[in-house]
């Protein structure tokens, strides 16, 4: 097993339980790369690959808890219009980022109404089960 601290390289694919997939190393033709028990990765992913040996190659369905997190109503924010410059052309459906006093936040644009935007800060998988095809290719 890969010890807690260890360096990991692993490739993996990411798919939703409709088997739509919305990430994947192997495509890109580049590992991820972390440190197992450092916080890295999300909670589920790094456990997994905690019990696995070089080579190895397994799936582990993760649910929302161990992924990414409930999708949360009360992170979308009620923000008036009038506190974005050209809010007229925010497209609705689609990540953008938010310049905060803390830093960078992406958000989708849900809707506007009543002169209000409606931005939704969960993560994009938030809420989601998310199965993973991991295989460890180095430990170091």
């Amino acid at each position: 097993m890969v010890a807690q601290g260890k360096k990991v390289k692993a490739h993996y694919r990411g798919t939703l339980d409709d088997g739509t997939q919305f990430d994947c190393s192997y495509d890109r033709g580049e590992p991820i790369e972390f440190t197992v028990g450092a916080g890295q990765m999300i909670a589920g992913f790094d456990a997994a690959v905690a019990e696995m040996e070089l080579g190895e190659k397994r799936t582990v369905r993760l649910e929302p808890a161990e992924a990414y997190g409930e999708y949360d109503p009360a992170r979308v924010l009620q923000v008036p219009c009038a506190q974005f410059p050209n809010w007229e052309q925010m497209p609705i459906g689609v990540p953008v980022m938010l310049s905060t006093p803390y830093g960078p936040m992406p958000a989708t644009c849900l809707k506007v109404e009543d002169e209000k935007l409606f931005l939704d800060t969960n993560h994009e998988l938030a809420g989601k089960a998310l199965t993973f095809e991991i295989e460890v290719v180095e430990i170091a």
